[in-house]
């Protein structure tokens, strides 16, 4: 916290007899002009400030912010809160149960090691839609689900009970951004601090990439990394650039017919378009006021789709009858009005903001759409949609195009799955050409590939497959399940629709996994549950299923016909993502929608056809219904929102959310200050991060007779580097479960197991996909192992075993930009622990550089306009980097002298620029890591 108060902004609020410490804006020039989101940062700068890592320089450049100038001032940036879900939050947990272990080892108190900043997780990400269109579906899903994930489920029941300000929300509540916004948000955050109560404005940073959804409440924050999690969860800042801040305005209303998911692809078409990657999206003028807080909501959870850092609505009436609506208590939102107002935070659609950029959209011209068959910039208006299919399904009923694996904001988002993972995005990216909408042209009707291939069920139902077949349609994600006016207008069109004796076709999967118990509550209170039941959309579960790929599988006879047959089917769901081979194995083509285009979908049963011109069936008369005919009336679908939800079922349903079902608390968990780790399990298993630690640190040592593990090219990704998919039993992470008892089909994916050191190491380095120049025309986790005589091909993994048993450091040679892509802790903890000790690049990805610090791995940037290649360096060189112990006495220099010996005994040698930025980054590496850094600083 503040040690220094250089502009004497410390001052007293008093709200309704209460007085809160705050640190005004206005004590600075310039701060009133700046956009919202800067004023959030600003305040953050002012209250942190300690005269090193956050100085009257950093807080004056802010203030003085130049909205045409390109971004290069790095600031550090402390968020109050931490939110996470479950395949990407277990690895911190672990590592929090680890420091507690290491604390008791050098003499302190384990109960010392806690979040410094408040701490929440989610466990959203794990259920499965295994068993759908039934009453039972839900149960059997959440049975199978603990059956699967029961280890991690007793872990993290643990660390619910062991630390303090570490909350868990347990499985079967709602979904993690979804939960965020209706009850962890808190607007303006109050703490005590040295025995005074101090408010600021809530910044949350979060481990899955939709974290920007709180935007939507004002709530500044966006999707990290792990170690980048970790360091705010300790009190550390995260560094960053000043951004460009786009200004986007919004006027006039959503037209009838049009919905919120309507808007938001179509300002994901038009951000896209722009260009927005790196940047912050701010939402300003008179439509503002006009925009409900769910739709804000919904827009701002896209922001990694636009390519945005943040997409942010400012603060006004209609947020705080939102946080009243969803119980926040009388004195939180008087708070919340008191202090945006008193730091002129508060929307004001007269006033003139300044941006780097502008756009504007008039709600009144959205259309209904689409978005697909595989980018969620890609939107098609309904009317469009059928002729669009008859050019798409070209491409995909004879082939399917290769995974993403760049950089580019369609390659991030496809790289996140299963985990979303947050991209990597720095203030000073570009967007790639490649993340564009694509052109739209007008098509000629002029036929498609077809064939139709008999089906016959168990149950007797028998129908024709044929591409374009919607294999599945899933009211999914919290993008918009978070929203009533989208529900509540898919339960209306089912209701109309089965009063028209219209069904689901008999080979759609049908599910519905709302964000919210409080949907289930207000569908139940509506009437409506029977409409949607009757067409087969049954709740499966309370998480992200079907919008992260856990569709689960579809019915074996369809799977089957889809395969044998090489079918492009469908998918059709109202969620954010929806990349080639992402939502099911078995379905090529994906299509976000609103949940009630989704059920139209359904009803359907073909992306191949016409809303406007094709009958949907026939009413018991023999009249042909149309979606005109059984689409929500706005007016209506607003009536029973209305008269269905209340700040009731909001306060109920979150008054018990920590507590979990009965398969929660039966769960068989240890207890304790320090976790008792089951030697046997292969989901959680202590990491080797502290063995040896003392209380003092080690001095840092030059690094000398270091080989070379991989030598790679330009714009290697932290997916190359760590992956988070499946793996095959021919690996050296397949090795290992296999002989710790795993069967192959037990496997599950390197996301799930990031609570296992071991599995994730021998993960490193092994995307199918890398290329090691080391080897001739060799991709995947091989290299070189000049261990062995003349260093024969091996597995990254078991080279490194080698090197570490022989004493060998290592080193790790890169091209340009490397470590881009999604912010993967994995892909700097993995790389540390096969014993690399320094990356040499011509140059880095902002937090990829700076998790190798906090790892303990020098990250060396090759001299100006040099490279590898150019210095004559192939890989088989011995390395030599001195000037570290120079860190030894509290400076950092600017460069390392890097001496390169050839087998022939020749050297090249070269000054490395040392890419250690900041005073705190130098304190890290100095202790070894940030984890070594704040573990010191708790033991003292």
């Amino acid at each position: 916290m503040s040690t220094v108060d250089s502009f004497g902004a410390k001052g007293v609020l008093d709200v309704d007899g209460t007085e809160y410490e705050i640190f005004r804006l206005n004590t600075l020039e310039g701060a009133q002009k700046l956009p919202y989101s800067l004023k959030v940062l600003l305040e953050n700068l002012l209250r942190t400030e300690d005269g090193a890592n956050i100085t009257s320089e950093h807080i004056e450049a802010l203030a003085g912010w130049d909205p045409e100038a390109e971004p290069s001032i790095e600031i550090q940036f402390t968020p109050g809160r931490v939110i996470m879900q479950d395949f990407t939050g277990v690895p911190c947990i672990v590592d929090l149960a680890t420091m507690r272990e290491a604390v008791a080892d050098l003499g302190g108190d384990p109960a010392r090691v806690n979040p410094l900043a408040p701490a929440e997780l989610v466990i959203d990400h794990s259920v499965q839609i295994d068993s759908f269109g039934s009453p039972e579906s839900i149960e059997r899903n959440m049975d199978i689900e603990y059956q699967r994930n029961g280890e991690r489920y007793q872990f993290l029941r643990w660390g619910q009970t062991a630390f303090d300000d570490f909350k868990v929300v347990p499985p079967g509540m709602g979904i993690v951004h979804q939960v965020n916004i209706e009850n962890l948000a808190r607007v303006v955050m109050t703490r005590e601090v040295d025995g005074v109560l101090r408010a600021y404005p809530d910044t949350c940073v979060g481990t899955d990439s939709h974290t920007t959804m709180e935007n939507g409440l004002g709530v500044l924050g966006w999707g990290v990394g792990g170690i980048e999690a970790e360091a705010a969860m300790l009190g550390q800042p995260i560094s960053m650039l000043i951004p460009r801040v786009v200004g986007f305005k919004l006027t006039g209303e959503i037209p009838a017919g049009a919905t919120a998911t309507d808007v938001v692809l179509t300002i994901t078409e038009m951000l896209r378009e722009h260009g927005v990657v790196g940047k912050f999206v701010e939402f300003y003028g008179e439509g503002v006021g006009a925009v409900p807080l769910a739709n804000r909501a919904t827009i701002g959870n896209m922001s990694p789709e636009f390519g945005s850092t943040a997409a942010i609505f400012p603060i006004d009436d209609v947020t705080l009858d939102y946080l009243r609506l969803t119980g926040r208590s009388d004195e939180q939102v008087a708070l919340v009005e008191a202090y945006v107002k008193e730091q002129g935070m508060w929307h004001d659609p007269a006033e003139e903001i300044t941006f780097s950029e502008y756009l504007e959209l008039d709600l009144s011209t959205v259309v209904p759409s689409i978005s697909g068959p595989k980018r969620p910039q890609d939107r098609i208006s309904l009317t469009d949609a059928k002729a669009q299919f008859h050019e798409d399904i070209k491409n995909y009923a004879t082939h399917v195009d290769d995974a993403a694996s760049g950089d580019s904001v369609d390659d991030l988002s496809a790289q996140s799955f299963p985990a979303s993972d947050a991209p990597g995005y720095t203030a000073d990216d570009h967007q790639s050409e490649a993340d564009r909408p694509r052109e739209h042209h007008a098509y000629a009707e002029n036929g498609r590939p077809t064939k139709q291939v008999p089906v016959s069920m168990p149950d007797g139902r028998e129908f024709e497959l044929d591409h374009g077949a919607v294999s599945i349609a899933s009211i999914t994600s919290c993008t918009n399940t978070s929203n009533p006016s989208v529900m509540m207008a898919a339960a209306v069109l089912a209701r109309n629709a089965v009063e028209k004796g219209l069904k689901a076709k008999p080979w759609v999967k049908t599910s519905i996994a709302p964000g919210s118990k409080v949907v289930t509550d207000y569908y139940e209170k509506s009437g409506l549950v029977p409409a949607l039941e009757e067409l087969g959309f049954y709740i499966v579960g309370y998480g992200c299923t079907t919008c992260i790929g856990n569709s689960g599988p579809l019915e074996e006879e369809i799977s089957q016909a889809i395969q044998d047959n090489d079918l492009a089917v469908t998918s059709v769901l109202s969620g954010n993502r929806n990349f080639e081979g992402r939502i099911n194995p078995d379905v090529k083509m994906n299509y976000l929608a609103s949940p009630p285009l989704v059920i139209a979908y359904a009803l359907a049963g073909n992306m191949d056809f016409d809303f406007e011109s094709e009958p949907l069936g026939q009413d018991a008369d023999g009249n042909d219904v149309y979606l005109k005919d059984i689409w929500p009336e706005p007016a209506e679908v607003q009536k029973i929102i209305d008269a269905s939800i209340d700040t009731e079922m909001f306060t109920r349903e979150y008054g018990t959310i920590f507590d979990g079902d009965e398969r929660w608390q039966n769960l068989d968990t240890p207890t304790g200050k320090t976790f008792e780790w089951n030697p046997q399990s292969t989901y959680v298993r202590k990491p080797p991060y502290f063995e040896g630690m003392t209380m003092e640190t080690t001095p840092v040592e030059d690094i000398s007779g270091a080989r070379v593990l991989l030598k790679l090219g330009d714009s290697v990704t932290t997916d190359h580097i760590s992956p988070a998919g499946s793996f095959k039993s021919d690996t050296p992470a397949g090795q290992y479960l296999i002989a710790n008892g795993v069967e192959r089909k037990d496997f599950n994916s390197y996301g799930s197991r990031r609570g296992n050191h071991e599995v994730m190491i021998r993960g490193t380095f092994a995307n199918i996909r890398i290329k090691n120049q080391l080897l001739d025309g060799v991709e995947g986790g091989f290299t070189r192992d000049f261990t062995q005589e003349g260093g024969p091909q091996a597995a990254v993994y078991d080279a490194a075993m080698n090197y570490q048993q022989a004493g060998v450091p290592l080193v790790v040679l890169g091209g340009k930009e490397y470590g881009s892509g999604s912010s993967r802790d994995w892909a700097a903890k993995g790389t540390s622990l096969l014993g690399v000790k320094a990356v040499i690049a011509q140059s880095y990805e902002r937090i990829h550089r700076s998790n190798l610090i906090g790892m303990g791995v020098l990250p060396l940037q090759c001299p100006a306009g040099e490279s590898a290649d150019s210095l004559g360096l192939d890989g088989t060189e011995t390395f030599a980097i001195e000037g570290v112990t120079a860190l030894n006495e509290g400076t950092t220099p600017k460069t390392l002298k890097v001496t390169a010996t050839k087998e022939d005994g020749s050297t090249v040698e070269f000054d490395a620029v040392l890419r250690i930025d900041t005073p705190g980054e130098a304190d890290y590496y100095r202790n070894g890591g940030i984890l070594q850094y704040v573990l010191r600083q708790i033991a003292k």
